[in-house]
């Protein structure tokens, strides 16, 4: 449904931020209940047309919690981050697709036209918009952010049939948009010793450059927002000569950087609250020559070598430098470019069929 990392954040992460927190007994709609989960999400919209984080959509909420929402409704923290706004627009328009009340058009609609006035004039998307201090200002591909609204964008330009009902003025719009979003991808691709591999994840506004983000988010490669990236490319059809060398680079990326002979396991450690989650297990790094390939959330600009970090800022080379509250607050480690791997042979055949690069 897409909902399921805000909702996840709503419940096990402490979030200054958040208008309301959820109870201990708080019940939840069936995903059948259409209009009721569409009535929440309308209630959450702001008035620019986006969505804040951090919120479960299904959460049958209480009179308080809704008259404490509508009390900050004019609070513009609207972002993409953790699956916000795109995932909304998405449901709205397979509710109206499934209901026909025309107001679940008009919000998916509003929601549209935010995410066309977020946008860049160079392509790419920020964290939050219209608050772009810090790093909310950078093209932001950690979370699916950026991903997510061209994911929206293409499936619009696709011509899926629960979108039919976006008119032809803004589906021009979104064209412009989802063109200008594809240069901004490949700008944004990182070159290493002359050659191009993935992506950061999150790049800076002006000149494209991997930056950092929170303090144990420093600059590099991400193994997991890239694999994002390269599945939206790969869903491309009759994909340009950009699309088709920035897919073979980064496959041929994701082949080098893989991980092999271990895997992260979750033991039982004493309970334990932090400041932003509470944990009674531990991550470790163990051998095990049986285990599929696997890849480090980030890569070290240059060396190309996996790296973690603490909330010092100070990168460390393995999970076990990790503070406790890092290694079970954060995901160090991704298997998402299986997804690209195992995708990777058809297409590669269908656009590129001299060139293999898994083969290399």
């Amino acid at each position: 449904m897409g909902f399921w990392d805000g909702a996840h954040h709503w419940y096990s992460i402490t979030d200054e931020d958040k208008v309301i927190t959820p109870l201990p007994d708080q019940k939840r709609y069936d995903p059948s209940q259409i209009e009721k989960i569409g009535d929440n999400i309308l209630l959450y919209q702001k008035p620019n047309g986006g969505w804040p984080k951090n919120y479960d959509m299904l959460a049958i909420l209480t009179d308080k919690q809704k008259e404490a929402i509508r009390r900050t409704a004019n609070d513009l923290n609207t972002t993409f981050d953790n699956g916000a706004t795109h995932s909304q627009v998405e449901y709205l328009a397979k509710a109206f697709d499934a209901t026909k009340n025309p107001k679940f058009k008009e919000a998916c609609l509003r929601g549209i036209d935010y995410m066309l006035s977020a946008q860049y004039e160079n392509g790419g998307w920020p964290q939050f918009y219209p608050d772009t201090s810090g790093y909310r200002k950078y093209i932001t591909f950690n979370d699916g952010a950026m991903t997510g609204v061209m994911e929206v964008f293409h499936r619009i330009l696709e011509g899926k049939p629960y979108y039919s009902f976006v008119d032809s003025s803004r589906r021009a719009r979104i064209k412009e948009a989802f063109t200008k979003g594809l240069q901004c991808i490949f700008k944004c691709q990182v070159v290493e010793h002359g050659t191009l591999t993935v992506w950061g994840q999150q790049h800076d506004n002006i000149d494209f450059r991997p930056q950092s983000a929170r303090a144990f988010e420093p600059a590099s490669l991400t193994a997991g927002e890239s694999s994002e990236i390269v599945l939206l490319l790969m869903s491309i059809e009759s994909p340009s000569k950009e699309i088709i060398s920035s897919v073979q680079h980064a496959v041929q990326w994701f082949q080098k950087s893989q991980i092999r002979g271990i895997r992260v396991k979750e033991i039982s450690a004493p309970p334990v609250t932090y400041k932003y989650h509470k944990s009674n297990f531990d991550r470790v790094v163990v051998r095990d020559s049986s285990a599929p390939p696997i890849w480090a959330r980030l890569y070290e600009l240059g060396t190309n070598r996996p790296l973690f970090c603490n909330r010092d800022l100070k990168v460390v080379y393995s999970l076990a430098e990790v503070h406790r509250e890092r290694r079970t607050g954060y995901s160090w480690y991704t298997y998402a470019p299986e997804e690209v791997v195992k995708n990777y042979s058809s297409w590669q055949q269908r656009w590129a069929p001299n060139e293999n690069v898994l083969k290399k």
